[in-house]
């Protein structure tokens, strides 16, 4: 029996679109998963203060055999992780060099040593984050020492553009904030603590939005606890750059947090506390 064209062409539309509508359903329910996972992600994150979850366990990426030995010699937190968490950590490390543009200037040749040191700084301090990539940052710029900036006409050694999406560091101050680990002055810590702060106050992913909850409420504990700020100012325990303001304030916080941990846990247990949820911060002894 002979089909005609139209009869052919009816029965082609039909068989098609047998499979269009399974998809289409399909596409829409996944959607709806998606769309209701992240609901529950964000009440899960607002109520506990902690994410559902943070790290992935597949296509994780690896350094290179160079850049993993400067890894386990150079950055000693890496060698306080569980063999998991280092797993994860590398990975990150991976990421942030893979994703950034690293510059130097004053014909400064960027080192993989540079590469590797400076996004594991990103990394230990985002760590706790599900999202762990910084928007704000696209460009690592790398200066030889202290460097003029155009920016407000005055030396630096450091600093972070968001509109430029740049962060900029001085290499010699890089490194002493490291030679000495104990004195509460790391250029990379503050500097991608400003990074931190900024990024989080222009998304509204999980980590986001714990960060943001954490730091509303260490303002508000702060303003509500008159003797305390004295305290702050009294100890001396951070440096006096800290009350220049909100940023500065939490940046230096960072450093104390990360350098002297136990010290600040001694000396401030609410504040300390408050940094660890901010951070989600329940690694390597802290």
């Amino acid at each position: 029996m002979m089909i005609s064209k139209t009869e052919q062409e009816l029965f082609e539309l039909e068989v098609i679109s047998n499979y269009i509508i399974p998809i289409g359903v399909v596409l829409i329910v996944l959607f709806i998963l998606y769309r209701l996972m992240r609901i529950f992600q964000l009440f899960y994150a607002s109520t506990y203060n902690k994410p559902l979850f943070v790290y992935r366990f597949f296509k994780l990426s690896n350094l290179p055999t160079k850049q993993k030995e400067i890894l386990e010699n150079e950055h000693s937190f890496f060698g306080k992780l569980s063999n998991n968490h280092q797993r994860q950590f590398e990975h990150r490390v991976s990421q942030f060099i893979q994703s950034n543009t690293f510059i130097g200037k004053q014909e400064l040749e960027v080192t993989d040593q540079m590469k590797v040191k400076i996004a594991a700084t990103a990394s230990m301090l985002c760590f706790g984050f599900k999202k762990h990539q910084l928007d704000i940052i696209e460009r690592v710029i790398i200066y030889p020492n202290a460097y003029y900036s155009q920016t407000n006409k005055t030396f630096h050694k450091g600093e972070v553009n968001p509109k430029l999406k740049t962060i900029v560091f001085s290499w010699k101050d890089f490194q002493y904030g490291y030679e000495v680990g104990d004195d509460n002055l790391n250029l990379g810590i503050h500097e991608f603590g400003h990074a931190i702060h900024l990024n989080a106050s222009m998304n509204n992913d999980v980590s986001s939005i714990i960060f943001n909850q954490g730091y509303n409420r260490l303002v508000t504990y702060l303003q509500e606890h008159e003797t305390l700020r004295q305290q702050l100012i009294a100890s001396k325990y951070f440096r006096a750059y800290a009350y220049t303001n909100q940023y500065e304030f939490f940046a230096v916080l960072l450093e104390n947090f990360i350098e002297t941990p136990s010290e600040f846990k001694l000396q401030f247990p609410e504040l300390y506390k408050c940094l660890k949820e901010m951070l989600n911060f329940k690694f390597a002894g802290y």
